[in-house]
């Protein structure tokens, strides 16, 4: 997966979730594969892209909701939950 078609990944999963990030960035990072700033900003480290399509999309997925829900609390686990098998069955159904 490259780079740009990575993005429009991201941006095609926050479009069907009602989200809108500010920006979506790649740089490496030390200690972590994403990040998501209190201004909308999402930071992913490159090594993602090499990720299998199951952990990409729940990093991506993750990251996202931070946009609504800044901590781990039961509704950002539930709805992480949802979101992931969703997209994990129209991946599937549609591809």
């Amino acid at each position: 997966m490259t780079p740009n078609e990575f993005k429009e990944d991201v941006l095609l999963i926050a479009k069907k979730m009602g989200l809108n990030p500010k920006e979506i960035h790649l740089r490496q990072m030390k200690r972590k594969l994403a990040s998501c700033s209190s201004n909308g900003r999402l930071t992913f480290d490159p090594t993602i892209l090499n990720e299998p399509e199951e952990t990409r999309l729940k990093i991506i997925l993750h990251e996202l909701l931070h946009l609504k829900y800044p901590n781990h609390g039961k509704m950002f686990k539930r709805l992480l939950e949802t979101y992931l098998k969703e997209e994990i069955r129209y991946r599937r159904e549609f591809s």
